[in-house]
């Protein structure tokens, strides 16, 4: 004979709670990548790496340790904000756990209108069929995210592009000497690697692309 198995209200209540905090944290990762500086910056580091023509150097490890680091430099601001608005009140007990999450949530918008452009905002908007918001509060937070990321790749790829252009002159500088000298069959690669690789070290190139990188979130 089975015995009775019987849950209670606040019990329920608890395995609810649960559930939303496992749901949360595994949406941990998607929330890092996604709603903070970590796209443009492992982006942009990305296109560094294809513009030298170094193959894997520096290795993917650390392209994606360097950007979670800068990533936290940036966002450190916010995470203070997040920590002291949201975090501290919750494990003191001082507020509700839906409060929690619309105070941390907050900070996290806040930096994401920052970075997002008004036409990527209007295309969501759009798509989503909402009403015209007045204000930055009338837009969701599902229409803002999109909006967010598609506004960090463009600022990427612009930023890329900035890169690309001095080593692609060195390829052509290097392809065209090559076939006037008659050797065809070298690969300019070869030739130029070389002299890109030296003038991004003569320029401090690491130093001015992380510059360049932190500075374009203020």
């Amino acid at each position: 004979m089975n015995p009775d198995i019987t849950f209670s209200l606040g019990e329920t209540g608890s395995v609810v709670q649960l559930l939303l905090i496992i749901t949360v944290l595994s949406l941990a990762p998607a929330i890092l990548v996604l709603m903070t500086s970590f796209t443009r910056i492992v982006v942009v580091l990305s296109f560094v790496r294809n513009a030298l023509g170094t193959q894997q150097l520096p290795p993917t490890q650390v392209i994606i340790g360097l950007s979670l680091f800068l990533t936290y430099f940036v966002m450190a601001p916010t995470f203070t904000q997040l920590n002291a608005e949201a975090l501290q009140p919750y494990m003191a007990n001082e507020i509700t756990q839906e409060q929690a999450f619309e105070n941390a949530e907050q900070p996290l918008r806040n930096f994401m209108f920052h970075q997002t452009r008004e036409k990527d905002l209007e295309l969501f908007v759009s798509m989503a069929k909402i009403e015209r918001p007045q204000t930055y509060s009338d837009i969701p937070t599902h229409v803002l995210i999109p909006s967010f990321v598609i506004s960090e790749l463009k600022t990427a790829f612009q930023m890329g592009f900035a890169i690309f252009i001095p080593f692609m002159i060195i390829d052509m500088i290097v392809a065209s000497t090559l076939m006037s000298m008659g050797m065809m069959m070298m690969p300019p690669m070869m030739i130029s690697l070389p002299f890109k690789i030296i003038l991004f070290v003569l320029v401090d190139g690491w130093s001015l692309v992380v510059k360049s990188l932190v500075t374009s979130f203020y």
